[in-house]
């Protein structure tokens, strides 16, 4: 270290701690630059170490102060190292700050190198030395070569223990000890074919305890056992690690039960676990392994029968238990043979017969720490018993809570005797239930396979953990397809005390059903799909020992796993994966009591007193004096009745209410089997039916497949015919394609032949035009030479001039059309211009005289009519001058008409012209003055105009001038 203030008469220690277990430093001087040079190593295999590294196990390290005075410890800071930065290789060692410095005006900081090393010391005749660490040299020397299966249990049958170790070093002692406790479902491991006795048949546990035979009381009935539990116990003298391999080398306790010489089935109990390597908890108090073990048939592994369910599978209760022996010295107790042994019977197997005898019988060579010892065992392990008896018996009640059911602890009284000592003895009895924490982290979903984003949340609830309420993620987290969504807020830890072997079977039989909900904003909240966690799968996994808060030995067990979700309505299709992890600690059994018994007392039950009394003390071969002869002695000696007589009452008293509680219980017991009774016969009814819907399915499916079998034949018939059919329209389609392509060749040759003689004919024909060609060229010249003969003819020039005249005389009338269609047009434009003015200036006149009054308008109307009337005579006279024209002109055309005719063709060719320009000229003049005439008529029709007008006065202007140029012509 470096940066230290300097704190004379200080010292400075670090202590780390990795997954509960912790290590410290020598202590050095608090110095400005302290030198630890001291290695913390942590020994893990691969598997815990990828485990750490998953979970982030981090090693915290603690800088502590020690004063001079006082030896508690002063935090100065500490340091957290990450475990997945840990090489595999050795680096160089950095420099690390104090965190939470004690010193704010130093930086302490400490040099730390952080490095994996993988363990390769060869193993010593397969004894790990580590597992069983040394406490004084010799025994290290010694164990050097010791072989863990040469190790065997030696009898001394003058002190009465096993000897278990090398005599001269192995010296702490040991009480190994034994319990069968109840057992369920064991008709299960009757198989139908065994005969089993005419008689009665009696059915018990067998097993071995260090070489000595062990048997509890018979029982006759195997669909409800009932018999005492029975503990036996042997003495051991040993150490704890040879102790330690020893049991891993034994390994398992067989448990057999028996039916005369045969065995039903067994089970193993791993006795490996009561001593684990450097476990130090036995030193502070007893090691147990108990609960429900599974008895498998022998057969089993060669019939390859099916495994039963936990529930249906035949089960027996054991506890193995390992302490240390007392070793004070108390003196010898002798029971006297007429107690009736109500409580858990005790066997201790005897050093000199090796057989079980029971207790009242024990000879008294036995030395007393054997008695001792034993006694103590009986009493802690009594209210193990009581609980599993309860578990057995009895099923949980749901409370208003629905939580887990509170196992009752025993509270034994001690009861005094006369002949009591002063100082009474203490005996520790551990509670049956141990302190358990659970805790549940839901990771992750992922995979979802539902059409529409989520907003989801996961809802559980196990009352067995001590509350109904429901436990739910929160906030919200949107979920879409083929994406992995980490859950907030999903971590809860459950702490609770129950026995194990109701946990264990809680867990196997009731699995945490987690809830998938889809929370909408709009409508109501949707239960999409329900995923089964099995928590038993965490009483597999391996197991990790830590240090509790208090110093304690505590036991982890950690499992990582993905489970469906299945759809809540529908075909229970998988929608999405949930990625979660559970952990299991075990802190132990919950509290110690400590009870003061009188060495006279019998071991005392869950919930019930003993006391003998008869009971003698066997004293030492000093004599006591004889007794005064006072009144005081008197009172005390009556006082003395006076409690043993009201101890016996308040015992009978007791026995009455026991009594009274049996009878309850066998009542109860009746009730239950008849229900079961009709619970079964109902079962089998249902049974009945279903059987009867088995054989109608049965009968439909046979029949469904005769069916398919006469559809199957009908289609291979139908087959083979299209078969047959594809087969003939195939030949066919052949033969006409073949047919096809004869046809296809002939009429290739017809044509290739037709346009061979197509080309003769064409060449041929071309020659004829050639020729045809020459000829015209000859006669185009002849007719060209014709023709200019024929032009230097007067007929011919004649001719010419004619058609050059009836050109003229087409381009004139063509004229002459368009003329009249244009006139025709333009009268017909006039006439609707005429209209629209007209109406327009009637319009006008109508609003002019609107205003003039009613003699101006009739003045106005009688001047028209003289101006209409006017009009008409000027009308007629026109019209007369018309028809005289008329007839003047007809008169002109039949005399010229005659004078043509006068005419020498040959003379008058040229007068025939003047006079056809003449005729022209004349007809030109009488249709403009027609037009002329017409035009006029036309606007005084309309009522609009008079001859006063200008229009018309120039209309009748253009008249006569046309009339006299007429005439004139």
């Amino acid at each position: 270290g470096r940066c230290f203030p300097k704190r004379p008469k200080h010292m400075l220690i670090v202590e780390a701690k990795l997954d509960g277990e912790q290590l410290a430093t020598d202590p050095v001087e608090h110095t400005d630059q302290p030198e630890f040079a001291t290695e913390l190593a942590w020994e893990l295999d691969r598997k815990a170490l990828h485990q750490h590294r998953l979970q982030r196990t981090p090693i915290k390290l603690q800088c502590f102060a020690l004063g001079p005075a006082s030896s508690a410890k002063e935090n100065i800071g500490y340091i957290v190292l990450d475990l997945r930065a840990a090489p595999e290789k050795k680096q160089a060692p950095k420099w690390y700050p104090l965190l939470s410095n004690k010193y704010p005006k130093f930086k302490p900081e400490i040099q730390i190198g952080v490095a994996l090393e993988t363990d390769s010391k060869a193993l010593v005749d397969d004894f790990k030395a580590k597992e069983a660490p040394p406490r004084e040299g010799k025994v290290l020397t010694l164990f050097h070569g010791l072989d863990p299966n040469s190790i065997v249990p030696v009898l001394n049958e003058e002190e009465g223990y096993h000897q278990i170790g090398p005599a001269e070093y192995c010296r702490d002692h040991f009480v190994l000890s034994v319990t069968i406790a109840f057992a369920t479902q064991l008709e299960q491991l009757v198989p139908s074919t065994m005969k089993l006795p005419d008689r009665q048949p009696e059915f018990f546990f067998y097993y071995s305890l260090l070489g000595n035979d062990v048997t509890n009381e018979p029982f006759t009935d195997l669909i409800n056992p009932n018999f005492e539990p029975e503990r036996a116990s042997v003495r051991i003298r040993s150490t704890v690690d040879v102790l330690q391999v020893y049991l891993c080398a034994q390994s398992k306790l067989q448990i057999h039960l028996c039916c005369g010489d045969h065995s039903l089935g067994s089970t193993e109990v791993p006795l490996s676990g009561l001593l684990k390597r450097g476990n130090v908890e036995i030193d502070q108090h007893p090691v147990a392994i108990e609960g429900p073990f599974v008895l498998v048939p022998p057969n089993r592994a060669k019939q390859k029968l099916p495994q039963l369910p936990l529930d249906l599978a035949p089960t027996v209760g054991v506890s193995v238990v390992l302490q240390r022996e007392n070793l004070t010295t108390q003196p010898l107790i002798h029971l006297n043979g007429a107690t009736e042994p109500k409580q858990p019977q005790e066997r201790v197997l005897s050093p000199v017969s090796g057989k079980t005898e029971s207790q009242p019988q024990r000879s008294q060579n036995v030395p007393s720490q054997a008695d001792q010892c034993s006694s103590k065992e009986d009493v802690a392990t009594e209210s193990e018993v009581e609980s599993l008896k309860f578990e057995k018996g009895t099923k949980p009640r749901k409370r208003a809570d629905n939580g887990p059911v509170a196992i009752s602890q025993p509270n034994p009284v001690g009861v005094s005797s006369s002949s009591e000592p002063v100082s009474a003895q203490k005996i520790v009895i551990p509670a049956a239930s141990h302190h358990f924490c659970f805790s549940i982290d839901l990771r992750s979903i992922r995979g979802l396979e539902v059409s529409f984003p989520i907003n989801c949340i996961l809802r559980y609830s196990y009352p067995f953990f001590g509350s109904a309420a429901p436990i739910m993620t929160s906030p919200p987290v949107e979920v879409r397809k083929n994406m992995e969504v980490f859950l907030p807020k999903s971590y809860c830890a459950f702490d609770f005390a129950t026995i194990p072997h109701q946990l264990q079977d809680t867990f196997f039989r009731l699995p945490l059903l987690v809830e998938l909900w889809h929370k909408d904003k709009t409508a109501k909240d949707l239960l999409l799909g329900v995923a089964r966690l099995q928590l038993s799968n965490v009483l597999a996994s391996e197991i990790i020992r830590f240090l509790g808060g208090s110093g304690e030995q505590c036991w982890r067990q950690t499992c990582n796993e993905t489970v469906s979700f299945t759809a809540a309505q529908g075909s229970g299709s998988r929608i999405a994966e949930l990625s979660y992890t559970i952990t299991l600690e075990d802190y132990g059994l919950v509290k110690v009591q400590e009870v003061m018994v009188s060495d006279s007392s019998q071991d005392l039950g869950a919930g019930q007193q003993r006391h003998v009394p008869h009971t003698q003390l066997c004293c030492a071969p000093e004599d006591h004096p004889e007794p005064r002869e006072t009144l005081e002695y008197k009172a005390a000696l009556e006082l003395e009745m006076w409690k043993e007589m009201q101890e016996d009452i308040f015992e009978n008293q007791l026995k009455k209410k026991e009594m009274v509680h049996m009878q309850a219980l066998a009542e109860e017991w009746k009730k239950r089997d008849r229900e079961r009774e009709a619970l079964v016969k109902k079962k089998v009814a249902e049974y009945n039916v279903l059987e009867g819907r088995l054989q109608k399915t049965l009968r439909d499916l046979d029949k469904r497949e005769r069916q398919l079998f006469s559809a199957e034949s009908e289609l291979q018939r139908v087959k083979k015919e299209l078969q047959a059919e594809h087969e003939r329209n195939l030949q066919v389609l052949q033969d006409s394609v073949r047919r096809a392509r004869e046809e296809c060749a002939h009429q290739l040759e017809l044509e290739r032949s037709k346009i061979k003689q197509l080309e003769e004919d064409k060449l041929r024909l071309h020659q004829q035009l050639l020729e045809a060609e020459n000829k015209h060229k000859a006669l185009e010249k002849e007719f060209q030479q014709y023709k200019n003969q024929q032009s230097s003819k007067p007929e011919i020039q004649l001719q010419s001039e004619i058609n050059l005249l009836t050109l003229e005389k087409v381009e004139l009338e063509r004229k002459l059309e368009s003329a009249t269609k244009s006139k025709l047009h333009y009268k017909q434009q006039w006439t609707r211009a005429l209209k629209e003015l007209a109406r327009l200036k009637q319009r006008e006149q109508e609003n002019a005289m609107a205003h003039l009054k009613k003699q101006q308008q009739e003045l106005e109307h009688m001047r028209l009519r003289y101006l209409a009337a006017e009009e008409k005579e000027l009308g007629k006279t026109d019209r007369q001058e018309l028809e005289d024209i008329k007839n003047e002109l007809n008169r002109l055309k039949q005399q010229e008409e005659e004078r043509k005719k006068l005419q020498d063709a040959r003379d008058n060719s040229a007068g025939r012209v003047d006079g056809l320009h003449c005729r022209k000229i004349n007809e030109n003049t009488d249709d403009y003055l027609s037009r002329l005439i017409e035009e006029r008529d036309t606007l005084l029709r309309t009522g609009v105009y008079n001859h006063e007008d200008h229009i018309v006065s120039e209309l009748d202007r253009q008249i006569r001038e046309a009339i006299a140029k007429r005439n004139i012509t």
